[in-house]
């Protein structure tokens, strides 16, 4: 091979990685931006669902208290339109964290809430027939708190289930 010939193998070459550097830096960068959006994406969706999650718990926790207290007033004959008005508040909100999460959280973790969501609420509608004084055969105040007792291990579970999709190890 002569000079003349190397040196314009060189000078091709040369002209080529300075004609191909901008569009090799531009799919690097591409391709670095989108595994950056993936990312954000996916901790975007993380916090949401922690966020769902959160709310959830509280909401569905804070619930079955107020339930269990509102049941103990009931029996005592002491529960007022205050307690009546606290009740239905946590129960909209239960249901609005509820509803939230229904369109975030994985199938699994809704399997479960469904379950506790049936118990709260039908201790909600037992209640509420025990205040008004139109309870069905065999309804008593004893007997709707012992149910809510049972929806006890349900909450623990659904709580479980959402820190174990949340990554969360004990």
């Amino acid at each position: 091979m002569t000079a003349a010939v190397s040196a314009m193998i060189t000078a091709v070459v040369g002209v080529l990685g300075t004609l191909f550097a901008p569009l090799l830096a531009q799919r690097i960068t591409s391709r670095q931006r989108a595994a950056e959006s993936e990312t954000a994406e996916r901790r975007r969706n993380f916090e949401e669902r922690r966020e769902a999650y959160t709310a959830m718990n509280r909401a569905s926790r804070q619930f079955h208290t107020l339930l269990k207290d509102a049941l103990h007033r009931i029996r005592d004959g002491v529960y007022t339109s205050e307690d009546r008005a606290v009740v239905e508040d946590s129960r909209r909100d239960y249901r609005d964290q509820y509803a939230t999460a229904q369109m975030i959280v994985p199938q699994r973790i809704l399997a479960a809430s469904r379950e506790v969501n049936a118990v709260l609420a039908d201790i909600d509608a037992l209640a509420k027939r025990l205040d008004r004084g139109v309870p069905r055969e065999g309804e008593t105040a004893e007997a709707a708190l012992l149910a809510l007792k049972a929806a006890e291990p349900g909450l623990a579970a659904l709580r479980n289930l959402m820190r174990e999709d949340l990554g969360v190890e004990d």
